[in-house]
């Protein structure tokens, strides 16, 4: 037997920043309820375009954001606005290694 024939077949979908995403589309994606992804748009942690529910839009940045979220709540028990807040710091962790980085290659 080939060893390609015992590799297991996997599939995705690379979501981009752009891709229109619905709150269906992304509880389905994170396997939550529709209820989590409000709180976590109430908070302030996802900002998706649209002014209500039916019409948000969410892109792949979101989603990721959500899962983090997800993480941060179930692995350490953090609450919503403790989330919201570790992923402000992520956020501006993210940026100021960015920018070291566009020095260091300077």
């Amino acid at each position: 037997m080939d060893s390609e024939e015992m590799l297991p077949q996997l599939s995705g979908i690379i979501l981009e920043e752009q891709t229109g995403l619905t709150l269906a589309d992304v509880c389905r994606a994170c396997a939550v309820h529709a209820e989590y992804i409000i709180e976590l748009v109430e908070e302030g942690v996802l900002v998706p375009v649209g002014r209500e529910p039916v019409y948000w839009r969410f892109n792949g940045v979101h989603m990721r954001r959500a899962n983090v979220a997800m993480r941060l709540q179930r692995d350490l028990g953090i609450n919503l606005a403790g989330v919201a807040l570790a992923l402000q710091l992520l956020d501006e962790i993210e940026a100021l290694r960015a920018r070291n980085n566009a020095l260091d290659s300077e």
